[in-house]
């Protein structure tokens, strides 16, 4: 049984915990090292403090789970069948009665926390989700160098899109080329939708890349990241597309200086919220602040948004073998939005970058 699920197990034992089942895809793909996609359908890994654990899935992926590292039993539903009278009969043939019942609230649904109750009416039902981000917090070094391959490749993603842009394309277009090139070579899933934006297009902090053309002077905000080994990468970087505007131009400089600043704190023992104070302060002092409008940062590994929050006034420490981003960012309206992202994990004395890609101001014609 992998480290991961031994943890599990002993919070179910510590905690007196009968029973836990988790719905969350990534965070089965966690624990058991199988990942899919049920869609609508049900999907779920049990465990048990005293029996070894089950996975349960729709019929048609019955053949891929048992196929997989997953060394333990994997049962499965039809359509026409119901999933939470065949779940809760396997669930009972493990175990008599189940006093304490985990389930992550941060993830089940409504409807699926009813058939819950109604199979499981005499149960106490406790929440996990906060358990599992701590267990995700602190990185090992195999998950760490599944994301030093997935930065390698964001920084690839940056280079093709960098390449692509010439006056005239649409942001759609840039992203098109960016992920058909990526896919070409092997890489079958982003972490998130890809971000390109152009000119004042991108003071917009979630922006949808459309038909918005690249023209002379623009800079050009890229958000992306890819999937690679079950792990995943995030980074952001505003490219320079010819000779911006005073005010774009110091804009970038203030960005750069925040993020330099934040990552250069950044070590064990300070807290998030100490750093988001310091690319904060810097921001503000130049007279941006009201345009800097989310967190610092957020933690990822097996998913692209994990814990923690690196953001205002938290007092989390940070301890070696974290993983997050740093990225501050600034956006006036119909002027230009700018944000430089790295993430990077924690060290004995600092930290060391995911990705490489120059953050200097720097003209790309």
């Amino acid at each position: 049984m992998n480290k991961k699920l031994n943890e599990l197990k002993k919070w179910l034992k510590e905690t007196k915990t009968d029973c836990v089942l988790i719905n969350d895809p990534e965070n089965i793909a966690y624990y058991s090292g199988y990942k899919s996609d049920p869609h609508e359908r049900i999907s779920a890994l049990v465990a048990f403090p005293f029996a070894d654990p089950f996975l349960f899935t729709p019929s048609l992926e019955v053949n891929d789970a048992e196929n997989s590292e997953w060394s333990f039993s994997v049962y499965g539903y039809l359509d026409n069948e119901s999933p939470w009278s065949i779940i809760s009969t396997k669930i009972q043939e493990i175990i008599v009665g189940t006093n304490r019942f985990a389930i992550e609230k941060a993830f089940l649904t409504v409807e699926r926390y009813e058939m819950l109750l109604y199979f499981f009416e005499n149960s106490q039902f406790i929440n996990i989700s906060e358990k599992i981000q701590e267990m995700k917090l602190i990185k090992n070094p195999d998950e760490i160098n599944r994301m030093i391959e997935a930065g390698k490749w964001a920084d690839k993603a940056l280079e093709i899109g960098f390449n692509s842009i010439k006056e005239g394309i649409s942001e759609e277009e840039i992203v098109a080329e960016i992920e058909y090139q990526l896919k070409k070579q092997g890489i079958k899933e982003m972490s998130f939708e890809t971000m390109v934006l152009a000119g004042d297009h991108a003071a917009s902090p979630h922006g949808i890349p459309g038909s918005r053309k690249v023209k002379k002077n623009d800079m050009v905000l890229f958000d992306l990241g890819v999937v690679c080994n079950g792990y995943t990468s995030d980074v952001t970087r505003t490219a320079i597309f010819g000779k911006p505007s005073i005010e774009a131009e110091k804009i970038y400089s203030v960005v750069l200086k925040a993020h330099q600043a934040a990552i250069a704190a950044v070590e064990p023992g300070v807290t998030a919220g100490q750093l988001d104070e310091i690319a904060r302060d810097i921001i503000t002092k130049e007279g941006y602040g009201d345009y800097f409008t989310h967190r610092l940062g957020h933690g990822l590994g097996s998913n692209v948004h994990e814990h923690p929050s690196i953001m205002k006034d938290s007092e989390l420490i940070i301890k070696e073998g974290m993983c997050f981003s740093i990225e501050p960012g600034i956006y006036v309206p119909e002027v230009a939005g700018v944000r430089i992202e790295d993430c990077l994990y924690v060290t004995k004395n600092g930290c060391e970058l995911f990705t490489k890609t120059s953050t200097a101001f720097q003209s790309i014609i």
